[in-house]
């Protein structure tokens, strides 16, 4: 299905939740089939990613009005943290890949970015995500965001500082 990585990663970042973010692809992608009709042309790909965007700003609303509605029932342990069935299984050793040692820093950075990237105002997590891991141009960006180009750049510069200035307080740099 054409565009949907970049539809997933996007409405992933925004929504901060995998369950939500299948659900938001899923809403878009019937939303966009609905709408074809109406399709003027274009790069499809910011036609499809700004009715993503909007699928998920919905969600989020509605989240807001659920929790309002509900008390959050915890059971003590969050879902992605409770073991798989068949975890204790034992892993056979492959040379080809890395220690365990290797492995366990690359994924603990992986998170520490993927939580930094979360953390940052949705305008400039948005533009990041669309620039860096959906390699949107900044014109397809400005389509998807419904923002002048300059916005988009200067959003983009700003979001790739912040990350950088939290990177370096985590190395303990605290240079500008």
């Amino acid at each position: 299905m054409p565009h949907l990585d970049a539809a997933y990663n996007l409405a992933r970042f925004l929504t901060r939740d995998a369950d939500a973010a299948d659900d938001v692809v899923q809403e878009a992608f019937l939303r966009a089939f609905r709408a074809f009709g109406t399709y003027r042309g274009g790069d499809a790909r910011a036609w499809l990613l700004a009715i993503v965007r909007n699928c998920a700003r919905n969600w989020a609303s509605a989240r807001v009005r659920d929790r309002a509605r509900h008390a959050p029932l915890e059971c003590g342990v969050p879902p992605d943290e409770r073991p798989a069935p068949g975890s204790h299984e034992q892993e056979i050793w492959d040379p080809d890949q890395p220690t365990p040692e290797a492995s366990l820093v690359r994924d603990s950075e992986a998170a520490f970015i993927r939580r930094l990237i979360e953390a940052l105002p949705e305008e400039f997590r948005e533009v990041l995500i669309l620039r860096e891991f959906d390699d949107l141009s900044y014109k397809q960006i400005a389509a998807v965001t419904a923002a002048p180009i300059g916005t988009v750049m200067s959003r983009l510069a700003r979001a790739r500082h912040m990350l950088a200035t939290a990177w370096r307080r985590r190395c303990g740099e605290d240079r500008p």
